[in-house]
């Protein structure tokens, strides 16, 4: 009985150490269901007898013997679920036998080590993959260069072309080697060496390559959501909205650019963000007039000024995009109104036509006919069909996994979701009067297209500017933030 009690009383033990270790990380991941219909969603479009091959993406080196922070190759997550570096996919259109086993997709992934884990985190390794990720058929990544596989029976072999960018390690079974062994298993260098003459290698086999389908056939999958995706993709919006409209409590004219960034990435952080979705822009005055401005450097915002604020937070893989740019001092000057509102309606007009059916290039069409007309009425340009460079960028791309998400810049379908995000830039120098230099506006929403009609998704972020003021004059909980000063 004494034993009984005694096992009883461990075995709960087990269990209440086991169910804390599974709940003290996030729970809302992709399934591994989702990844599976993913990759059937791919097999479905594969054309008969192919494969499509998909590598993860490289470790890139920051300084020395420090590298960057991983992050997996977009495709290769969506139809995976797997997030460690040095791992190949393979995806048939049919079933396959090999060794014995048949199965239509194999995957091969990083070895688990002992030593390596140590220092750089636990490895899901052949078990883990197939118990977490439920792959039926899985092998270290050092049996790849074994695997007794004839690229030659297929009538296409798919993947994207390679960068030749991947550093080569002491790991024998590293990105680098795993790209060398397949190349030398479908002859790939051969078939680019143009000094071969044609009987080195057959025609029959070049044509088996197709490098440039894969992006089409993926975007045409990525480009539309799914319910899973929309609430990873909603929450992601959601905490990026908040961090505009704490900033926008926040903000003061000695702030520096990097602070404001800063209240914006720990806001991410608090609500469990992993990272940013891209570079945070953040340029006050003149600094706004630079599209992809990441310095943030500038120590003091200044009186008067515009501050243009670029940033989404990335959660569980998907990234917002919200844009606003508020007065430095909480009320915009006569000027900055101007164009700060002119933005706003080519922005209204841009999401009323990001309907089903319409063209990719709608929303930027009419955004730029409204800011035309309205840069020529206050006399910046000449007129409505004057040349000029003060709205350069289309007004619209997708978002998902990557900020500018896979597309194939069809007509809009239900459940896209993509930005609208006109912009108004005057730098110092400008051919117009001096009073509007230095006036920057973008204002981005993350719009959600349905058979209704468009959702701006990130709507709690104030986007007139009335409503900014209003937001600017609350309190905010960092006014007794004071940290010591330094020398």
């Amino acid at each position: 009985m004494k034993f009984f009690k005694l096992f009883f009383s461990l075995f709960c033990l087990y269990l209440s150490i086991s169910f804390a270790q599974n709940n003290d990380l996030p729970q809302d991941f992709l399934t591994p269901e989702f990844h599976k219909d993913r990759r059937e969603q791919l097999r479905a479009l594969l054309p008969k007898n192919s494969v499509a091959v998909f590598f993860s993406a490289a470790v890139r080196n920051r300084a020395n013997d420090v590298d960057y922070i991983y992050h997996q190759d977009s495709n290769f997550y969506y139809l995976s679920g797997y997030k460690e570096p040095n791992s190949l996919l393979m995806i048939f259109k049919n079933e396959q036998t090999i060794d014995g086993k048949t199965f239509n997709e194999v995957l091969f992934v990083q070895e688990r080590n002992e030593y390596a884990e140590m220092w750089t985190g636990k490895r899901l390794g052949v078990e883990g993959v197939q118990d977490n990720l439920g792959f039926r058929v899985v092998y270290n990544g050092k049996d790849f260069k074994s695997y007794n596989i004839d690229f030659s029976k297929f009538d296409t072999i798919i993947f994207e072309n390679f960068k030749n960018d991947v550093r080569n390690t002491n790991d024998a079974a590293d990105l680098f080697d795993l790209i060398k062994t397949f190349k030398e298993k479908i002859s790939f260098d051969l078939m680019n060496l143009e000094s071969l003459t044609n009987d080195k290698i057959d025609n029959k086999a070049k044509k088996r390559i197709d490098t440039k389908i894969l992006q089409n056939l993926m975007a045409s999958m990525r480009e539309v959501k799914t319910i899973e995706e929309l609430k990873l993709l909603k929450k992601a919006i959601n905490i990026s909205a908040i961090g505009q409209i704490e900033i926008m409590k926040a903000m003061k004219p000695n702030m520096s650019e990097t602070e404001a960034q800063g209240v914006h990435e720990f806001v991410y952080k608090k609500y469990g963000a992993e990272y940013e979705g891209y570079p945070s822009i953040v340029g006050s005055g003149d600094n706004g007039c630079i599209l992809h401005y990441i310095e943030n450097s500038k120590t003091t915002i200044g009186n008067n000024n515009l501050v243009l604020m670029d940033l989404g937070a990335e959660y569980h893989g998907y990234t917002a995009d919200v844009t606003r740019t508020i007065p430095s001092n909480g009320k915009f000057t006569t000027e900055q109104r101007l164009i700060y509102d002119l933005v706003y309606k080519a922005q209204e007009a841009g999401i009323a036509q990001a309907k089903v059916g319409n063209k990719f290039s709608t929303t930027t069409t009419v955004a730029r006919k409204v800011i035309n007309k309205g840069l020529a009425d206050l006399g910046i340009i000449a007129s409505e069909k004057s040349y000029h460079s003060y709205f350069p960028h289309g007004a619209t791309h997708h978002i998902g996994l990557d900020v500018h998400d896979l597309t194939n810049y069809g007509k809009f379908k239900e459940n896209m979701v993509i930005t609208v995000e006109p912009g108004i830039y005057i730098p110092k120098g400008s051919a117009c009067d001096k009073r509007w230099w230095g006036i920057a506006v973008r204002i981005e929403d993350d719009i959600l297209i349905t058979k209704k009609g468009p959702i701006i998704l990130s709507a709690m972020a104030p986007r007139k500017s009335e409503d900014i003021e209003k937001m600017m004059k609350l309190p905010s909980v960092l006014d007794n933030f004071n940290l010591p000063k330094l020398d």
